[in-house]
């Protein structure tokens, strides 16, 4: 049975997974375009920290299909459902990356910019000298809670006709089939793992070693 199922849905599985990852990926490298800038942006002007991080909050609370639904109806989007998707993934995964990325420059011991100023370094030369390598753990860490949650919520795209795996979940509820939901199910979870560990791999090669202070 599940070589015939194989045999007759494999084709379509991994068609699907391509949409999956292009929809992903193209949400993730707009998230990342604009959190990681603002995030940054927010370290120099900390009075808008809490305003904008609130309203990035605000757009995660939203309930996915229903924020799905509310961009279809907008001209430019509503043209193409892969926009849509696109926009609404962007959207959830601002949060964690420009979190993560306002929390690890900010958490940078002051000391170390001092000896950088000291050094006569300007402030883009911090930025990416300094700042931006010992803060790289914690930005990796917004990125990949950012990608586990994108490919979870991509499932939703299927609704506006987006594609990706949410397509086989889709029909395998409506048609009450549960090989058809696993189909979908099961490869998105693969592909949840797979992409969390990868980042996590990198995660930890930028991560700084803490010291050993026991004599």
């Amino acid at each position: 049975m599940t070589t015939g199922f194989l045999s007759r849905y494999g084709g379509e599985i991994a068609e699907l997974t391509v949409e999956h990852l292009w929809l992903t990926g193209a949400a993730m490298l707009f998230a990342t375009g604009i959190a990681v800038p603002v995030g940054i942006w927010l370290t120099r002007s900390p009075r808008w920290a809490k305003p904008v991080i609130g309203a990035a909050n605000v757009l995660q609370t939203i309930p996915s299909l229903a924020f799905f639904g509310f961009l279809l109806p907008l001209p430019w989007l509503g043209e193409r459902a892969a926009r849509v998707a696109i926009v609404a993934l962007t959207a959830y995964a601002l949060l964690p990356i420009l979190r993560n990325t306002y929390a690890g420059i900010r958490g940078i011991d002051p000391a170390v910019l001092f000896v950088a100023r000291a050094l006569g370094l300007t402030s883009t030369q911090r930025l990416f000298k300094v700042e931006l390598p010992l803060a790289a753990s914690f930005i990796l860490a917004g990125l990949r809670t950012a990608t586990v949650t994108c490919v979870g919520i991509a499932t939703i795209a299927a609704a506006v006709g987006a594609g990706g795996l949410g397509e086989l979940i889709f029909r395998g509820v409506a048609s009450v089939d549960n090989g058809l939901i696993l189909a979908g199910a099961i490869p998105a979870a693969a592909l949840a793992l797979i992409l969390d560990a990868a980042l996590g791999l990198l995660e930890l090669r930028f991560r700084i070693p803490v010291a050993d202070t026991e004599p």
